[in-house]
């Protein structure tokens, strides 16, 4: 719980209390201009998020309003979608992000591809060994990078051993977590280019 500034006074960085009388009068205008923004920012911020609560809502509404016209019932996560205006002027999509992680069957995986790269030594194409040795590697925050793993499922190799470890590492992957993206889109003029309409305080 923050402690309450008496009256005639304000907190440092470090809470120390200094009376308003000894703060210059250009650090006291410095500290409203910022309060007032940031007072400001949080209310475009809940207002966004409620914005994007309610997009989400009369998307999910009206996808489970045309799948009853199958008599089909939606249930969980809807899934990525596009919506498109009836003059095709605009176009709104929800794009499904899903955050992968490994169990500890990446270890298997990985000890199964370290077999292989000692087995083929130098008869493999060194592109190939290469791009298998910096797959597993980490970034500086020690986490590894689950798209340069699983793109090498894509290599095709025709050996029992590299297959185990294919088999290894498609059992160990797991979704952490999945985030879904809305995305508003203006057609450009008479063209097929669509432009996105700016939702992001950068991109304005």
């Amino acid at each position: 719980m923050m402690n309450t500034v008496p009256e005639g006074y304000m907190a440092d960085a470090k809470g120390r209390l200094t009376p308003i009388t000894r703060i210059k009068p250009i650090d006291i205008e410095r500290d409203s201009l910022v309060q007032g923004i940031v007072g400001r920012a949080k209310l475009q911020s809940d207002a966004l998020a409620s914005f994007k609560k309610a997009i989400f809502d009369d998307i999910d509404a009206f996808v489970e309003l045309s799948a009853e016209r199958y008599g089909a019932k939606l249930g969980g996560n809807k899934g990525n979608v596009q919506l498109t205006s009836y003059d095709g002027k605009y176009k709104v999509l929800v794009a499904i992000q899903d955050t992968l992680t490994f169990d500890e069957g990446l270890q298997a995986a990985k000890a199964l591809v370290d077999e292989c790269i000692h087995e083929w030594g130098q008869g493999a194409d060194s592109r190939i060994m290469s791009l298998i040795s910096d797959a597993f590697q980490v970034d500086k925050a020690g986490s590894i990078n689950a798209g340069r793993i699983l793109s090498l499922r894509r290599l095709n190799i025709e050996d029992a051993k590299w297959r185990d470890a294919m088999d290894a590492l498609n059992d160990a992957v797991r979704v952490q977590y999945s985030k879904r993206h809305l995305r508003v889109y203006e057609r450009v003029g008479e063209t097929e280019r669509y432009e996105p309409v700016v939702l992001d305080l950068a991109g304005v």
